[in-house]
């Protein structure tokens, strides 16, 4: 008798074991298809599959579903990708030709003897020429940028070539007002698209000396342990201290500054080119009092 409970006993956990080791391979086979799947995804080259029930778990009969949808979801994104940029294309080159238009013939009309309300009129269509100008193009830079038509590629650079191009291209503007405006140069560098960054200097240089009246505006760079800071100082009118969260805003415009010339977007596509590259920007200001912008680039 204790022979025969010994032999089942011994059947049992013969069995048991086998039922482990069974159960166990299965869960790591089913886990190496779901990781296949999930691969396959990330590669993008899955293929939605009929699927037993019999064979594979519910859950994987699931995340084959979810990765199907996903799939076509991604494949509509590109499509849509494919419309907008044919869309921002369009309307790109529709409309360069009319605003080049305007801005000759207005140059045109100023070049006669104009007079009074004339002339008025003549600088008032030149005037809206430009901000147009300058509007379209920064909305299809910042719509090419949300799209990812145009990607932010940061690298290893010196950032002294782009200070100096900064510096060449508004240092004339600066003294046509009577600012003084002085970049510090630098031997190091950091990690950033050098197009699409100075795309963002610029936009903040070119603020700084639209609405500083006199006194100066500086660009200063400044290492730290994990990042480099570019920043920009100037004598100008300040932010309001309620106004320094909505400034990076698309198209706001501060009650100060409603009048002057500016589109609102310039800030904004700065900010998201810099958030695109992993650095961020800050500013500190107050008014009557100036301000300063930093940019922080990841080392």
């Amino acid at each position: 008798m204790d022979r025969w409970m010994f032999y089942i006993s011994f059947l049992c956990f013969f069995a048991s074991v086998l039922l482990v080791l069974w159960w166990k391979r299965r869960n790591f086979q089913m886990i190496h298809r779901m990781e296949k799947m999930l691969d396959d995804a990330i590669e993008g080259t899955f293929k939605e599959e009929v699927f037993d029930e019999t064979k594979l778990s519910r859950l994987e009969n699931r995340l084959g579903e979810y990765l199907a949808a996903s799939e076509v979801s991604v494949k509509n994104l590109a499509v849509e990708k494919d419309k907008i940029k044919t869309l921002i294309s369009d309307i790109s080159h529709q409309t360069r030709t009319p605003i080049s238009n305007l801005l000759l013939y207005s140059e045109l009309l100023l070049e006669e003897d104009l007079q009074g309300e004339c002339l008025k009129g003549a600088l008032q269509i030149r005037n809206q020429a430009e901000k147009l100008s300058f509007l379209i193009t920064n909305l299809v830079k910042l719509s090419r940028l949300e799209t990812g038509i145009l990607a932010v590629n940061p690298g290893p650079h010196l950032l002294s070539a782009m200070l100096s191009d900064i510096y060449k291209q508004y240092q004339p503007i600066a003294e046509k007002k009577g600012l003084k405006f002085h970049v510090h140069s630098v031997t190091f560098g950091a990690v950033f698209d050098e197009k699409w960054t100075g795309e963002a200097l610029g936009n903040i240089v070119d603020n700084a000396i639209k609405y500083t009246n006199s006194g100066f505006v500086e660009v200063s760079v400044k290492p730290y342990e994990m990042f480099v800071s570019i920043d920009v100082r100037d004598t100008g009118i300040g932010i309001k201290e309620e106004e320094t969260t909505k400034v990076f805003g698309r198209f706001y415009r501060g009650e100060e500054v409603k009048e002057e010339n500016g589109t609102g977007i310039g800030l904004f596509l700065a900010r998201q080119i810099i958030s695109a590259q992993g650095g961020y920007i800050k500013v500190s200001s107050k008014p009557k009092e100036g301000s300063v912008f930093s940019i922080f680039l990841p080392i």
